[in-house]
């Protein structure tokens, strides 16, 4: 049996949610409707970009220019040349398990992946084998993207290891049949976090990458 690792990005690889979610909040906060960092996890985070821009517009009640898609994403590219860092331990963690196959299987854009795996310095880490809910049906929560990502590298679903830290990346994994752990490193976790990704139906939960390497190991064993 081969196994593989699928990672999310945001949050699981780049520690990226704080930076993008405050653009998020700013943004929102300028159109008219006063937006908290704690409302924009809540209402954007996890979510493609073209949805994201309609619960945008869902939110403010009009349509937005069609400028303002660009902006936004410039703004956030901006943002993360000037400050994004890699969650803990992730580089470390990918060299340990580096004979198994991998890939990442995000709701972020290809040329946002793209940008974000240069400035983190880790883009012939996952050379060929990013993918991105952009180019399937159905975004997380449904699996599209999660069996998508198991097709291209040819491993099947059920021998797969999901690590997630969102309850729609959770949901996601387990509609795709896969093994789900919920991290819980990125700086965006707070109280409750954890909870949420259990009651998603994450398979484990884990603090940090030394917890997800010591579950790996043991579903390896086994």
């Amino acid at each position: 049996m081969t196994r593989a690792i699928i990672f999310d990005f945001d949050g699981v690889i780049a520690d990226s949610e704080v930076l993008s979610n405050t653009v998020l909040a700013e943004v929102v906060t300028e159109l008219g409707v006063p937006t908290t960092l704690e409302d924009a996890y809540r209402d954007y985070m996890g979510k493609r970009f073209h949805d994201v821009i309609a619960a945008i517009e869902q939110t403010v009640g009009r349509s937005l220019p069609a400028s303002f898609a660009e902006a936004y994403q410039e703004r956030t590219l901006m943002r993360f040349r000037q400050g994004l860092a890699p969650i803990v331990g992730v580089k470390e963690f990918i060299a340990t398990f580096a004979d198994l196959p991998r890939c990442i299987a995000s709701s972020s854009a290809p040329d946002r992946l793209a940008l974000c795996l240069d400035v983190l310095r880790m883009t012939p880490l996952f050379e060929g084998r990013v993918f991105s809910a952009s180019n399937v049906a159905r975004g997380k929560p449904h699996p599209d993207i999660f069996l998508h990502a198991a097709e291209k590298i040819a491993v099947s679903p059920r021998d797969c290891i999901i690590i997630e830290d969102s309850a729609g990346g959770v949901l996601a994994g387990r509609a795709a049949g896969a093994t789900v752990i919920g991290l819980l490193a990125a700086g965006h976790i707070c109280d409750g976090h954890a909870d949420a990704l259990k009651n998603a139906g994450a398979h484990y939960l884990a603090s940090d990458y030394r917890a997800v390497e010591a579950i790996i190991r043991d579903l390896l064993a086994a």
